[in-house]
């Protein structure tokens, strides 16, 4: 799946999530992102991009540098713990619910 059709995806989405780890004081834990922004923020160097769908989606079709770790896997809550706390995490999915879940634990 080329970026087009990715992006086009993310278009559809229309709820996309990015986040810092490391937010403090009165900034929000999470920010939800139009498709645009989200296109900007992700070639940033300071941002960790990752595909929260399945494995069988991700190898469907994928952003270009995503790190795919599955929202519903027993062990995200472990894998999370891998990311750089002081790097904005940037997520993804099909429909934007599972990226919500995704951000709220990451946060």
């Amino acid at each position: 799946m080329n970026i087009r059709i990715v992006l086009g995806l993310v278009v559809a989405v229309c709820v996309l999530l990015c986040l810092s780890v490391s937010a403090c004081g009165k900034k929000p834990a999470f920010v939800s992102v139009d498709a645009d922004t989200f296109a900007l923020e992700i070639v940033k160097d300071n941002v960790q991009l990752l595909d929260v769908r399945t494995a069988e989606e991700f190898a469907q079709g994928r952003i270009p540098s995503a790190i795919n770790m599955d929202v519903n896997a027993e062990n995200f809550d472990e894998m999370i713990k891998s990311l750089d706390k002081n790097k904005t995490v940037a997520l993804y999915c099909r429909s934007g619910r599972r990226s919500k879940i995704a951000a709220e634990k990451v946060a």
